[in-house]
């Protein structure tokens, strides 16, 4: 309860994280302080920060129960079925396209095992989160990883064929002054799309009629004729094999950039886990077999 109080930065939050009223995450502070004789939290109207004796008292904690969890994964190891939670993290948009999808037949096949599946653009601490595995975009930096090559992950440019025949297909970059750009709010920080083709390299455009911080709603917006997108080809797949965008500039787009399953390495032996990483790796890596349909990716 300590830690999820030094971690939420406040009873009620670590009472819903814990599912427990806020009274007793309080009555459980005010125990353990008066067993140790010390003031371990801080408490204020609005948010509870540690004392100097309860960050060093909640750092010793959190490798206490790292100790725990460690010691329940042997005896989860030397189970026959795979059971228990399993939780995973993945990037947004690949998340939800890809990852979800494959669940339903990684839990048909595993009923004993549940799965809470997170998605985000951030990269989370696995020990620190307390998380069995993550999907990653682009380079894995911690050596202490195990990193399974999935698909790599591709940037299209489309746009809707009644676009296209209002305002002409684009075959160089040049003809970008022409068109209209439907712009992520996060490629404006980043000086929006960098285009390549041969020698040359293209930020474009300088500004955009119709912006979102969702890629689902620029696809919308394509779809409904607004202008050029351009997005993980995982999440315009079904739209480009109905015809409903077409694909343009296929030699401008940005490079690919590789994907990983990661995971810890003492972990790798929990059966629920060891079980996931083949149900992926068998439909999503490099080598796998299967079809490319809805989303871009199916189960065999």
């Amino acid at each position: 309860v300590m830690i999820a109080v030094a971690e939420a930065g406040s009873f009620a939050e670590a009472a819903s994280t814990l599912d427990m009223s806020a009274v007793m995450v309080g009555k459980y502070i005010k125990y353990l302080e008066t067993h140790l004789k010390a003031r371990l939290i801080q408490r204020s109207t609005r948010r509870q920060n540690l004392t100097e004796v309860g960050a060093a008292y909640f750092e010793h904690c959190k490798r206490i129960l790292e100790q725990v969890r460690w010691a329940e994964s042997v005896v989860e190891r030397n189970r026959a079925a795979p059971q228990g939670l399993l939780r995973i993290s993945a990037p947004f948009t690949l998340g939800s396209q890809v990852i979800a999808p494959l669940m339903a037949g990684f839990l048909r096949q595993y009923e004993q095992v549940h799965v809470e599946l997170r998605l985000t653009d951030s990269v989370i601490d696995l020990a620190g989160e307390n998380f069995d595995a993550a999907v990653r975009i682009g380079t894995v930096q911690d050596e202490n990883l195990v990193a399974r090559p999935l698909r790599p992950y591709r940037m299209v440019i489309a746009a809707a064929p009644d676009y296209l025949s209002r305002r002409g297909i684009p075959e160089k970059l040049e003809d970008l002054a022409h068109h209209d750009c439907l712009s992520h709010s996060v490629w404006q920080r980043r000086e929006e799309w960098t285009l390549h083709e041969g020698d040359e390299t293209r930020l474009w455009p300088d500004q955009s009629r119709f912006t979102c911080n969702q890629g689902d709603g620029l696809r919308a917006a394509a779809l409904q004729g607004l202008g050029l997108i351009m997005q993980p080809e995982v999440l315009l797949a079904d739209d480009l094999a109905a015809g409903r965008l077409l694909q343009v500039l296929q030699h401008c787009t940005p490079p690919e950039r590789p994907v990983y399953l990661v995971y810890a390495s003492d972990r790798c032996q929990l059966p629920k886990l060891g079980r996931f990483v083949e149900h992926i790796v068998n439909v999503l890596g490099i080598n796998a077999a299967s079809t490319a349909i809805c989303s871009g990716y199916e189960e065999t």
